[in-house]
């Protein structure tokens, strides 16, 4: 199962999202560069326990060492499918949640998550030995949020059965909802991070979120988001569109809705509609032509009615512009 993306659109590009996954990216570069020299590298700025607790530990970290660990260790990852693992789960989740926080308290509230999260693992695995890297905690905490944001929102995810692409919509409360319990089934199990994932780290950063998100929401707006707002506005809807059509009794054919901003109806776009038919999902390629106006009607052939005695008719989908 591949989770692609939500189903809420966030109405502006959420450029504090991309700016963590591009720190993020960069740093894992400076890590690979690091060689043989890379255990140190991960000891000295990841979140190590027993540097708080072993005073002979301690004693060879100084205060603004051991304080920027607390921050750093967020920014590091264990390989390549760690790093993209994360990062495609934060970008899925983190532009909604930056969309309703506004960019700088979204940066405040995911370094929160981050730190947090860390203090959590600390608690539960204070004399380990072994660093704790990666940005796992506040991207739980992105996940906490959305789940209080949008909990009647759908995950598409794609499961390839063969070499045939499956689509289907989870619901985002059951989505990470079962996430969740894995994380407990997984720190109990474990014993919190002696397997080398920070398991208490996920949970209390999915707690703490939900928690930050109801404080910040709170907070008073700093205008700088409403000041950006004008270039930030996104140009483009998804390119993957689940579409449900319905049916008439009158005829064969299926009737929609396809969703696209101003800017697309100005200068034309592609879209790839999904379209679930019982067990079946089938892909249609959708062009949208310049200029095309509000209410307008494009027709795709010869597509199948799944209501008995129906056979084939033609998809008609109405142009919806926001």
């Amino acid at each position: 199962m591949i989770p692609l993306r939500d189903t809420t659109p966030s109405e502006n590009y959420p450029i504090v999202n991309n700016l963590i996954i591009g720190i993020n990216v960069l740093i894992f570069l400076l890590e690979i560069s690091q060689g043989d020299d890379s255990g140190r590298f991960l000891y000295i700025y990841g979140l190590v326990p027993a540097r708080y607790s072993v005073p002979q530990i301690a004693a060879y970290f100084s205060f603004g060492q051991q304080l920027f660990s607390l921050l750093s260790f967020m920014f590091l990852h264990g390989g390549l499918w760690h790093l993209l693992g994360n990062m495609w789960s934060l970008y899925i989740f983190g532009d909604n949640v930056e969309d309703r926080l506004g960019h700088l308290r979204y940066l405040l509230f995911y370094l929160l998550c981050g730190v947090t999260s860390g203090l959590w693992h600390f608690f539960f695995n204070q004399h380990s030995n072994i660093p704790t890297i990666g940005a796992s905690g506040s991207i739980a905490g992105v996940m906490g949020a959305y789940f209080i944001l949008h909990p009647r929102s759908k995950i598409l995810t794609l499961i390839p059965i063969l070499f045939i692409p499956y689509f289907i919509e989870i619901p985002a409360f059951f989505f990470l909802g079962l996430w969740l319990l894995l994380q407990f089934l997984n720190a109990a199990g474990s014993q919190g991070g002696a397997g080398g994932i920070a398991w208490w780290a996920h949970i209390g950063g999915f707690i703490f979120g939900m928690i930050f998100l109801k404080v910040f929401t709170l907070l008073p707006r700093t205008g700088f988001t409403d000041k950006v707002s004008k270039s930030t506005v996104k140009k483009k809807t998804h390119r993957l569109q689940v579409i449900r059509p319905m049916g008439r009794e009158a005829d064969e054919h299926l009737y929609g809705t396809i969703t696209i901003t101003p800017y697309e109806s100005h200068t034309g776009t592609r879209k790839t509609v999904n379209i679930p038919r019982g067990f079946k999902k089938r892909l249609f390629n959708v062009h949208i032509p310049a200029g095309i106006q509000q209410g307008s009607i494009l027709r795709l052939k010869d597509v199948e009615n799944p209501s008995p005695g129906k056979g084939h008719g033609d998809l008609l989908l109405k142009v919806i512009i926001r």
